[in-house]
């Protein structure tokens, strides 16, 4: 990065509270423990901390082992796509946000009216295909649960058409855990191996409180074995299953992540891991979750942690509010996205969902793009030098005069401002001339006409042949 660029920097944490908040994190992992729910799991790790610190399926895990993982996880990722390509790394201090679409929704809003409906294969295929359509989307995550399949083959047909529509980076989540391994061994049927230049990353949750539970885990050591990058990330409910407070919130959850990593490095020293959380609130009168500016300040505050460790970070995309593309998401996606794009690299891979996340909105994934675009804008600065400044020109155009036609602004006046694909910048006049539209509709129309043009890969026909070929014989326990 040149020296003469100016870019503005979020800092939340000191060092003195980072060292702090990792004491705390280390002494709930030594008093209160984390109960492993794998019995391999617990096995490995009996044999690791001593049976004195083993109480049932509670493990007590001492501070030099955390110490010990963090020295052995690597500090950068390097991420390929489906094609072999390097794409980006994670980890490193120069390396920027990540962004991703997708959230494992069961519902879909459509495009012309927001109605709610089942989430369906043709809507992965979309969403899939729009999201590698869609530049300043890095990675796309499993966006939906195909429901129109049968029940026990919705994670197979639903990572074929994940898989099949695009070529960038996915981070894969798997509903069923007993389905995980029959999903990698798909796509290694239709790929090969996996590991070798990964572009896919598995996501995995432990369960708040303190609880590493076997899906987890066991699915972790399924993807670690193949050599895949992994996520651990927690999503917690301040005042239900974390402490109201933000300080209490931070040091559970982090204590959780470095248990995951912990059991991560042991299944296989120096395997790539992510850490990050989702932390929301939840609403004792109404029962939902949601996101506020406390929940954005603990992303941060695990961002700097993560950055601290050296260890790759995976925070929120500040998704689930709205019931739509509305204010209320705007608002949210806005709040997490800017700050987020001030703070150390890792990757925010679940933009463009709404209701509770409970659905997703291809409006959403459109209108986020533009949110990020703006986003990284903001965060790279600008040059701060005498090439930029242009003295001679200042000089040359003199006082009183326009610089409409100067050089320099000849030059760049089509790439030195951002401008909106979506919005038309209108004077008052233009906008009452053209019926007084809103900004909302107008998103609405733009999208549609969008999704009209969603390039398909080249290979999808015949990755789709053979993973339904693939499915059906596993299915008749061919």
């Amino acid at each position: 990065m040149s020296m003469n660029n100016v870019r503005p920097h979020l800092t939340l944490l000191t060092e003195e509270q980072k060292h702090d908040v990792h004491r705390y994190a280390l002494q709930v992992l030594e008093t209160a423990g984390v109960r492993v729910d794998s019995p391999s799991a617990l096995e490995m790790l009996e044999k690791r901390v001593g049976s004195s610190r083993v109480e049932g399926r509670t493990v007590r895990i001492p501070r030099e082992l955390v110490e010990w993982a963090l020295q052995a996880a690597p500090k950068r990722i390097q991420i390929f796509d489906r094609r072999g390509n390097p794409q980006f790394h994670i980890g490193g201090v120069e390396d920027r946000i990540r962004f991703g679409i997708g959230v494992t929704a069961l519902y879909y809003q459509e495009p012309e009216t927001d109605t709610p409906v089942l989430f369906e294969r043709k809507h992965m295929r979309d969403m899939v295909r729009l999201g590698n359509k869609l530049p300043h989307y890095d990675m796309v995550s499993t966006v939906g649960i195909v429901r129109d399949v049968p029940e026990h083959l919705t994670d197979l047909y639903g990572s074929l058409e994940h898989f099949a529509n695009g070529v960038k980076p996915l981070v894969l989540l798997v509903s069923d855990e007993h389905r995980f391994d029959d999903v990698l061994r798909m796509f290694e049927h239709l790929h090969g191996d996996l590991g070798e230049k990964p572009f896919i990353i598995p996501y995995f949750n432990p369960v708040s409180p303190l609880v590493m539970n076997a899906g987890t885990v066991d699915k972790m050591r399924i993807a670690i074995e193949r050599g895949l990058p992994v996520i651990i990330s927690n999503y917690s409910m301040s005042g239900a299953t974390t402490p109201i407070t933000p300080a209490g919130t931070l040091a559970v959850l982090l204590a959780e992540l470095l248990a995951g990593l912990v059991i991560g490095q042991l299944y296989k020293e120096g395997a790539p891991m992510l850490l990050g959380m989702l932390p929301v609130y939840f609403d004792m009168k109404t029962l939902m979750n949601f996101y506020d500016p406390q929940s954005i300040l603990v992303n941060l505050a695990c961002a700097e942690m993560m950055a601290f460790y050296g260890i790759p970070h995976c925070g929120t995309s500040g998704s689930g509010t709205g019931w739509g593309m509305d204010l209320l998401a705007a608002e949210t996606y806005w709040m997490n996205t800017l700050t987020f794009s001030l703070t150390k690299g890792g990757i925010a891979p679940f933009v463009g969902d709404t209701l509770g996340s409970k659905a997703i909105s291809p409006l959403t994934f459109i209108y986020c793009h533009e949110i990020i675009d703006q986003a990284l804008r903001f965060a790279d600065g600008f040059q701060l030098d005498e090439a930029h400044i242009g003295l001679e020109e200042i000089r040359q155009v003199g006082a009183g005069k326009s610089y409409v036609a100067a050089p320099t602004t000849l030059k760049k006046y089509k790439s030195g401002y951002y401008v909106n694909p979506i919005f038309p910048r209108w004077s008052m006049e233009k906008w009452m001339e053209a019926g007084q539209p809103h900004a909302q509709e107008w998103l609405r129309k733009y999208s549609i006409e969008f999704l009209k043009d969603l390039p398909m890969p080249e290979d999808y026909e015949e990755l789709i042949r053979k993973g339904e070929v693939y499915i059906e014989k596993l299915a008749s326990g061919k």
